[in-house]
């Protein structure tokens, strides 16, 4: 699962860092048509929103997987041993249930609809159901990264238990 990890981490962390340079260069230019050329731009604000909802979505994944994401640990912190695993286990198994069922569920039926349907965006004339799809794959990587953290746990706790004995001596 580490490898896993790893390679979703790389493929996350490149395709973000891409998704920000053409938000950045998306920004610029729609800055220096408006007030350097005086005729704005017709694309760059849609451009803008939905370079916005991509990394917004892949940004949580990728917060999740790194464990950077925000978090109330008053509880969790404060306890020890099988307490704290059986309570980070609770946490990341819900947060798996969320991700397949909202994110990869939902939303890939609403990316589903959308393709379906064909609604166009306004300037651009994207298929708005593409706009969507950050939301099913974003909950696909947090799937991935609940199921490496719980497998994580769970070896932890297979390590702290030591060799089972057999009764024999």
């Amino acid at each position: 699962m580490k490898v896993v990890r790893g390679a979703l981490d790389r493929v996350l962390g490149t395709l973000l860092a891409g998704l920000m340079a053409a938000m950045v260069l998306n920004v610029l230019w729609q800055v220096g048509t408006r007030f350097i050329l005086r005729t704005p731009s017709s694309f760059t604000e849609e451009v803008a929103r939905y370079l916005m909802i991509w990394v917004g979505m892949l940004g949580a994944a990728y917060a999740t997987g790194r464990k950077a994401h925000l978090a109330l640990d008053l509880l969790t912190g404060r306890l020890q041993g099988g307490a704290r695993r059986a309570s980070e286990s609770f946490i990341h198994a819900v947060v798996l249930a969320f991700a397949a069922l909202v994110m990869v569920g939902g939303g890939g039926r609403l990316v589903w609809v959308q393709l379906t349907l064909g609604q166009k965006s306004a300037a651009l004339q994207l298929n708005v159901g593409l706009v969507y799809l950050a939301v099913p794959l974003a909950g696909a990587a947090i799937v991935l990264y609940s199921l490496a953290s719980l497998l994580e746990i769970r070896r932890g706790a297979d390590a702290d238990a030591g060799p089972t004995s057999s009764g024999l001596n």
